[in-house]
């Protein structure tokens, strides 16, 4: 029972990480990265689709990221849709690929991204402790259905040791982005 509640917790945890994680690689640090374009949909026969399903992307160096339609027809459409997203970019089609070049940050813009990287790590840090508090109200529960008391006590010392953990994780990879944004 015990193994089972801090799995569970220890799995919700995991999953917050692997969220954060996800986030912060859609933030832009300056450097071209592809995930950049994963929230953009393009309109591909009348449905939404990801870019990287209608076209392969590349990133030849830092500064550019190359997307090559697989469709000659999606030149247009693909560069709608890049026009119309928040990344603030303007693509340019030589007709063989568009190319999108990422221009340095702005000290003010690299501030921005910062504190934008801090509130992720902050809500992720809620809901990591949102986990642990779960955790320990099923032992409590577990407590008044004849758990032992000791026992119940070393599990809630185990679960604030995941917590840590995982805290430290978040603050490490909220560490990792600052820097990599701030770097010029």
């Amino acid at each position: 029972m015990i193994d089972q509640i801090l799995k569970d917790a220890k799995e919700q945890m995991e999953l917050t990480l692997e969220y954060l994680d996800e986030t912060l690689a859609h933030i832009r640090a300056g450097k071209a990265n592809p995930k950049l374009l994963d929230a953009i949909r393009v309109d591909s026969y009348g449905s939404l689709m990801p870019i990287n399903n209608v076209a392969s992307i590349s990133t030849p160096d830092a500064r550019s990221i190359v997307i090559k339609p697989w469709d000659k027809n999606m030149f247009q459409p693909i560069e709608k849709a890049i026009m119309d997203s928040d990344l603030g970019i303007t693509p340019e089609n030589n007709g063989d690929v568009i190319r999108i070049g990422i221009p340095p940050l702005t000290e003010e813009r690299r501030k921005q991204l910062t504190r934008q990287c801090n509130a992720e790590g902050e809500s992720a840090k809620i809901s990591i402790r949102n986990a642990r508090r779960d955790g320990n109200d099923e032992l409590k529960k577990a407590l008044k259905e004849g758990l032992p008391e000791d026992a119940q006590k070393r599990a809630e010392g185990e679960l604030q040791k995941i917590h840590d953990k995982y805290i430290e994780k978040i603050d490490q990879a909220i560490e990792f982005k600052n820097k990599e944004i701030m770097t010029v």
